[in-house]
This record gives C-alpha cells, structure tokens and sequence, in this order.
C-alpha cells in the first residue's frame, strides 16, 4: 500500500472536512503542523506527500527520495522548488479556483461595510439609540448608493470575473486592466493609466508575481480618484503599503480595504492595519466551510488521480508520472 503523509493541515481548520477519503488511497498519516527541521523525516519513504506551508526544496527532495508527488494545498505553490522537482520527476499539483465565490463574496462585504456601514448601525441599535429616538429613521454615517459608479479591476481571472459580474448586479459600470484580453460582455479593457483615473472603486484581483509586486505605489495611486476606495484581496505586496497609508493620512484616497497584509499576522501596532479609514480582515476570505471541504475533495482527487496514471491541476509537465498506478 502506497505511503501518504500529509505534513500541515492546522490551517485548513478542525472542523470536519472530509480527510477519510485519503486514507482508502493508501497508508495515511496526517500532522496539524510540522516544523522545517522535521519535515524530512516525517516524509521519509512516502510516495505521495501533502503540504500547505512547509516548504519542500531540494535538500528535502534528496533526503526523501521515494517521494513521487507533492500536492500543494493552495493555489499558491511557493513552497515547493518546482524547478528541483522536475529535475527529479517528481509530479507538483495545486488546488485552482476553489474559492472563487468566496473571494468576490468577501470582497463585496468589505466595499458593503464602507458604504452601508452595517456594523456601526447594528451596534447603535443595541445601544438603544433607535428606541429612544424621536424619528422612525436615524443614520450615524451617511450611505453611499454603488449604481452607475465605476469599478476597476485589476486582473480578470475567475476572482476578477467574479468581481465583475457582482459589481455589475449592483448596478455598477465595470472597467478592467488584464494581461490575457477576456471580452467580457459589459466589462471595458483600458489600460492601467486609464484603469487608476476612472474607477470610483479599485479591486486588485491579480496573482503576485515579480512584475505585479509593488504594482499599487505612490505614483499609481497619484493618479486615484480623490476619495477612491481600493480593494486587495490578492496579496499584500501587491500594494506599496507605506504609500498606501500615506495616502490615507494625506486624505488622497477614501479608504483601504483588505484582506491581505505584506507581513502576516502584521507587527504589533501597524499604523495600516489600525487606520481608522482602512479596514482589515486576517486573510480570512478563503476560509468558509464549503470552501475548504472544497479545497479537501479537489486535493483527494488530484490524489485519486495520480494514481490511475493521470496529472491534473498539474503545476509542471512532470515526465514518467503515468507510471504510477503500475508502480507497486
């Protein structure tokens, strides 16, 4: 029976998430978390190994050589070497677009939060502020209507789409600056000049990558609309975070609005982080149940799949892999 070790699934929560169906794939042991120095050993001869955060490079590769696959739970897979892993046949898989809904739906709450400003009138209620007061209606912080604003998007994958299509139900025009051309009926391409000029609300929707980290700095957000609301769900160092907080104070833009964080957790007291015009989640949009039982199901099934012979949501071409399920 083949050896399957899953190295860290702390962060995926402790709720049930459907792990049972691993083991009918083979001999399975599975760590809540597992520190470098361990990580070695605990792979020892196991075929197939499942990882979320620890790092797997080539001197783990080489200590552990029985290792065929490694499947990344996340979409990101910078914890493994994939160049190492090539050299040595070793098959790399990801988990795509599991929390597409999750994302847009998180990222509509925090621009909802901005313009309703649900919690704060929730909170007065409780205080007995609408009992007590003299009109049948009564706001703390004035509303704002999103219809026939502009939302920017910056990066049109299925988070970016997604975005598009719930700004569009609010009633909102949708313009989008994307690398690879989608022709998205009632979304304008424009440029990333035009993109920062004209959007009422800027939503970042695009990987990190050596060209799009520090992409949002002082001189992009120049350009920003006064009063501008700018969104990232994508990663903290997408943005130029002391540029963002500069523009903060100095009244430029409206309000941050984040799910992301360059440093996480951030440092004690971050000014960003504890602005009164920005509001900051803990990388927490992934995160609902269905999510992660998604996320789980997909990974047991790239599993699943590699051992009929077949790579899906392959990160690397990986020659040789068909061999698996005839490998005893």
């Amino acid at each position: 029976m083949r050896k399957i070790v899953v190295l860290d699934d702390e962060g995926l929560g402790s709720e049930p998430l459907g792990w049972e169906a691993l083991a009918e794939l083979g001999e399975t042991r599975q760590y809540r978390q597992t520190p470098a120095e361990q990580i070695a050993e605990r792979i020892g001869q196991s075929e197939i190994v499942l990882t979320n955060k620890a790092v797997i490079g080539k001197a783990v590769m080489d200590a552990c050589p029985g290792m065929r696959y490694i499947g990344v739970l996340s979409t990101r897979y910078n914890v493994v070497d994939i160049e190492a892993a090539r050299e040595r046949g070793i098959a790399v898989t990801n988990i795509p677009a599991y929390s597409t809904y999750a994302v847009v739906q998180h990222s509509m709450a925090l621009l909802l939060e901005v313009c309703n400003h649900v919690h704060l009138h929730n909170e007065a209620v409780k205080a007995g502020k609408w009992e007590n007061s003299p009109k049948y209606c009564f706001w703390e912080k004035p509303l704002v209507e999103l219809a026939h604003k502009t939302m920017g998007i910056l990066g049109l994958g299925a988070i970016g789409q997604g975005m598009a299509r719930a700004a569009q139900a609010l009633g909102m025009q949708v313009i989008a600056h994307t690398r690879t051309p989608r022709n998205l009926p009632g979304v304008r391409e424009v440029g990333l000049e035009e993109l920062l000029r004209q959007s009422d609300v800027l939503s970042i929707h695009c990987p990190l990558t050596q060209q799009t980290e520090g992409m949002i700095a002082a001189e992009q957000i120049a350009l920003m609309r006064e009063n501008a609301i700018l969104i990232n769900t994508a990663s903290g160092k997408i943005v130029r975070e002391e540029d963002v907080l500069a523009a903060l104070e100095a009244g430029r833009i409206g309000f941050y609005l984040a799910d992301v964080m360059a440093s996480e957790p951030p440092c004690q007291g971050d000014r960003l982080a504890h602005h009164e015009r920005s509001i900051l989640t803990p990388h927490l949009a992934w995160s609902p149940i269905e999510t992660r039982r998604r996320l789980v199901e997909i990974a047991i099934s790239n599993v699943r799949e590699y051992l009929r012979g077949n790579i899906q949501n392959s990160v690397i071409p990986v020659q040789g892999f068909a061999m698996a399920k005839n490998d005893k």
